[in-house]
């Protein structure tokens, strides 16, 4: 008998449906397509070959669970339309009575509307932040991973990269554990995989476990050769280790496998860059460094705007401390000086001339440099005068010292939260220090300050732990802890016999000559009198032309000299910034008496007349 068309489709139904069934209860995706290899007890962890396309979270899951979810939803459904069907009456008068009540209803419903509304608000900010690492874990590292290893390891592209990678957001902490699933094939070259995870992740001293036995074939990597937990300067094994490191190479901390971690500051880097956020231990990489330079018999100057930076660093002989915006400015101007003196000496002495004949070593401590760079512009913005130049002096000789370098013997450590170029005052300025100390960094930070190493080691949190860029290498390293009273002590020493004084304002910054260094800059005690005039005029000083600081050029009362002349050699009490100001508002101010260039030319002893009977520091004065 011939099968008619309605027999093939009620066939084909029934045949669909037995299919449709067996798949439900056998917790299979309904349209019969395997995607994945789980099971109906096992889960997935990879896509099957020849499968193109999206694939579903639910189609990694086991069969049972798949099966469970089934049964609960058709009871529920099931339950549902059971309940709607009983209660259709009720439903439908209730309707009615809600209509004919609407105004009622609807102004009951806003109060409830408007809490419902802010609760799912509130819960989605929630959800934000509380997965935002989590979402920046999958975007920087585990999906870069999956892209590199997928093929290599014989997985299909569309396998979800969670399925198979286990990455924790700590995995750069020491005593993290990361695991990769492997496919049971073993097709794949396990030095190849590794050297894919470590470059990916970034990676340093870490242990391979291959578990490819049985069913549940992985990978286990763990760190080994990782820096200590801690390193304290009180520990008798450190104490030695900083004992014998020489004058140039102060210790910064310990690398992994116990590796000392130091920069030469003759030989690799003259200056050192300290990027990290708040928290990050600026303070202390930088009082580690300054400590050992002391103790040496370096002299180290702190400008500080936050003025508690170092309290350790107070009253110790060989420090100048400078906390004002007008001190930080006439100690890099003079700075300037020193440095421009310094390299006349290494000149006339020659190439094999002894560092010692050079001078002392000078270390720079320049806090929070964001900050810093901005106060002095404005500084200059209210003392500048006509004809002076617009850039600040101190920051013209800031960045001479930084391309002066080491023949000088003196070094920036310049600290930032955010060193960009145009706090820096420019990439060129950035690139002189060879040597970059970040801590507590993002990822835009990392890219801006060593984009030659990546991918970028993962920051951590760990106190005290930073990455010692130089070379175009990164080096994990724990930095080495010196109390305040151990810093004091170990500085004291090797500090200068004498003890430090505030050093004299700067000479005429700009296109004026310099007429007289500052005192012997080295100790603040005395002053060099003026050298002697130039034949080539373009205003070098000469190592040879100080006299003794036992006697000084006697001072003339009748010249005729400009503010800044009248401080630096004449009212060394009265600053700059007070003769100007004293100039603008005092009645009492004595006239010029000549005029050189644009620069106006005062009396010696008028000014000094002036200064003995002025006003003393009224509020809102610049008078300090």
């Amino acid at each position: 008998m011939t099968q008619t068309k309605f027999d093939k489709q009620v066939e084909e139904t029934a045949e669909s449906l037995a299919f449709g069934i067996g798949r439900v209860l056998g917790g299979r995706d309904l349209d019969g397509v395997k995607r994945t290899d789980a099971t109906f007890w096992r889960p997935g962890t990879r896509v099957l070959p020849k499968v193109e396309g999206r694939v579903p979270r639910r189609s990694y899951k086991a069969g049972w669970r798949r099966l469970s979810f089934r049964v609960a939803l058709g009871a529920g459904v099931a339950e549902s339309g059971y309940l709607a069907t009983r209660d259709l009456d009720v439903t439908v008068q209730t309707a009615q009575d809600l209509w004919e009540n609407r105004d009622q209803v609807l102004a009951t419903l806003e109060p409830g509307g408007i809490g419902t509304a802010s609760v799912l608000t509130v819960g989605s900010v929630a959800y934000m932040v509380l997965t935002r690492e989590r979402r920046e874990l999958m975007r920087e590292w585990v999906v870069p991973l999956h892209e590199a290893i997928v093929g290599p390891l014989g997985y299909a592209e569309q396998t979800d990269p969670r399925r198979y990678l286990h990455i924790p957001k700590n995995f750069s902490d020491d005593d993290a554990e990361i695991r990769v699933d492997l496919p049971r094939t073993l097709k794949f070259s396990r030095d190849q995989i590794a050297d894919l995870i470590t470059q990916k992740l970034a990676l340093e001293g870490v242990t391979f476990s291959w578990n490819v036995a049985g069913r549940d074939t992985h990978l286990l990597m763990k760190k080994t050769r990782k820096p200590p937990a801690k390193a304290l300067f009180k520990e008798l094994k450190m104490r030695e280790m900083v004992a014998k490191a020489p004058e140039s190479a102060p210790v910064i901390g310990i690398g992994s496998a116990g590796r000392v971690v130091s920069v030469d500051l003759d030989a690799e880097s003259p200056h050192i860059l300290v990027n990290a956020s708040t928290g990050g231990g600026k303070s202390v990489t930088l009082r580690c460094i300054a400590c050992q330079m002391l103790h040496h018999g370096s002299r180290v100057f702190v400008l500080d705007t936050k003025r508690i930076s170092h309290p350790w660093a107070n009253g110790l002989p060989g420090v100048t401390y400078c906390r004002d915006t007008a001190d930080i400015h006439d100690a890099l101007v003079e700075l300037g000086m020193e440095g421009r003196r310094r390299v006349h000496v290494a000149d006339e002495l020659g190439i094999d001339t002894d560092p010692n004949a050079i001078g002392p070593r000078l270390l720079i401590l320049l806090e929070e440099v964001n900050a810093t760079m901005k106060q002095l512009a404005r500084y200059w913005e209210k003392t500048r005068e006509s004809g002076d130049p617009k850039v600040s002096p101190a920051v013209d000789a800031l960045n001479e010292i930084l391309y002066m370098g080491r023949q000088v013997r003196m070094h920036v450590l310049l600290v930032a939260q955010s060193a960009t170029a145009r706090a820096l005052g420019g990439p060129e300025i950035r690139e002189q220090f060879a040597t970059r100390i970040m801590a507590r960094y993002s990822m835009n930070a990392w890219r801006m300050l060593a984009p030659e190493i990546q991918p970028a080691p993962k920051s951590t949190k760990h106190p005290g732990r930073a990455q010692v860029v130089m070379g175009g290498t990164a080096r994990e390293t724990q930095v080495l802890f010196f109390t305040d009273a151990e810093a004091r002590e170990w500085a004291s020493p090797g500090a200068a016999v004498t003890s430090p004084k505030r050093a004299a304002v700067p000479a005429q910054p700009g296109p004026v000559q310099v007429q007289k260094l500052p005192t012997d800059f080295l100790t603040g005690a005395h002053r060099i009198t003026p050298p002697a005039a130039d034949p080539a005029g373009d205003g070098a000083v000469s190592a040879t032309t100080a006299t003794s600081p036992a006697n000084p050029a006697p001072a003339d009362d009748d010249q005729a000299v400009g503010l800044r002349e009248a401080h630096e050699h004449h009212l060394p009490d009265v600053t700059l910034a007070a003769l100007r100001y004293a100039r603008a508002n005092d009645p009492a101010f004595p006239g010029s008496v000549d005029k050189r260039g644009a620069e106006l030319l005062y009396r010696v002893g008028d000014l000094k007349q002036w200064a003995r009977n002025r006003p003393r520091a009224a509020a809102g004065t610049t008078d300090h």
